[in-house]
């Protein structure tokens, strides 16, 4: 009876009792992986010109690690992704010098005296007149293109003392306190040089072979895929570990006080690592992004996909693109990273407001 008052007291007041709570709306996570089809050794850039995320990456696939081609995907949040096509492409007369073998890029945003910005991709292709691997580059006005390549390889030796190893896995990074910029590569060791003014050319005294020394195949032996981040006051190298069609691949990492090393290996050093209950496989080859005006921080990388796992079937080149939260303890050590089947949430840039 008093239910039966209530509901006469709300119709006569005019307010609707079927009315229900506002449900919040789920947000969607990413999910891993988060690009379709194969790709690998992935190099995510925030672009100030779009205001948009990039992720250049090898294509992945092809039977002896045999793509020729290069695309870009964008993204205003990290979770949603376009296809903005095909860049470049090392099978046709776009690139003179290289036949083939499309692997790991770099990329580096510049702003010039011009009040232009500019992109300068970084790649290794097989160099057609050496019959081995060397490192190019090309120059475009847009994240997603039309690039240029400048026509001849960039590096295309190894360092002095070395005789073994492959220019492959090339990394740029700008150093925030100067403003120099510097590139690292090697497969079997990781090397550094400054690069000129111009972005195409290297400083070639400046080349220094800075590998971590020691390690296992089970914690930080060096292997390939140098990249480099600078946060609060230090400069944090990562690398591969092991082989790209092991289940085994991490990542390991050390600090150093200057972009040109020497390094210390962290004490914890693995930070990220396959997580076989899960069907998670061959986590690394990352590379890093901040999220603009924030200390927030995440990894990108690659892991084989859990159907090609089996030697017969290719694992090292059936792998898919990830990514997941990157944290850091007080001390500046790096949160070891456990790759998820989720991935993250959508981020927001903290720009500055326009004038």
């Amino acid at each position: 009876m008093k239910k039966f008052f209530f509901l006469i007291v709300l119709l006569a007041l005019g307010l609707d009792c079927s009315a229900a709570p506002p449900v919040k709306r789920r947000v969607r996570s990413s999910g891993n992986p988060i690009l379709p089809e194969f790709h690998a050794d992935p190099e995510v850039m925030f672009s100030h010109l779009t205001n948009r995320f990039y992720i250049y990456s090898t294509t992945d696939g092809m039977p002896g690690w045999g793509g020729y081609y290069f695309t870009a995907f964008s993204s205003p949040d990290l979770v949603e992704w376009k296809h903005e096509g095909i860049i470049l492409d090392l099978a046709t007369d776009q690139v003179p010098w290289a036949s083939g073998n499309a692997w790991a890029p770099a990329i580096m945003e510049r702003l010039g005296d011009d009040g232009r910005y500019r992109y300068y991709f970084y790649y290794s292709g097989h160099d057609v007149k050496k019959n081995r691997k060397s490192i190019g580059v090309a120059i475009a006005e847009h994240p997603a293109g039309p690039f240029y390549d400048f026509g001849q390889p960039i590096i295309d030796f190894r360092p002095e003392g070395l005789t073994g190893g492959q220019q492959i896995d090339v990394d740029v990074f700008n150093d925030p306190i100067t403003d120099d910029n510097y590139i690292y590569w090697g497969n079997g060791y990781m090397a550094v040089a400054k690069l000129n003014d111009d972005m195409v050319s290297i400083d070639t005294t400046t080349v220094r072979v800075i590998t971590p020394h020691g390690g296992t195949l089970e914690n930080y032996q060096y292997r390939e895929a140098p990249y480099v981040f600078y946060r609060k006051g230090l400069y944090y190298f990562m690398w591969s570990v092991d082989d790209t069609g092991s289940p085994n691949y991490h990542v390991a990492y050390g600090t150093s006080h200057s972009p040109m090393g020497p390094i210390t290996v962290a004490e914890d050093p693995i930070l990220l690592m396959q997580e076989p209950r899960i069907e998670i496989y061959g986590t690394a080859h990352n590379s890093v992004i901040q999220v603009p005006g924030k200390d927030e921080w995440y990894i990108v990388y690659h892991r084989i996909n859990k159907n090609y796992i089996d030697k017969k079937k290719g694992p090292g080149y059936h792998r898919e693109v990830c990514i997941d939260r990157m944290t850091f303890n007080p001390d500046g050590t790096i949160v070891s990273v456990r790759p998820t089947k989720q991935g993250i949430l959508p981020v927001k840039p903290k720009l500055p407001k326009k004038k």
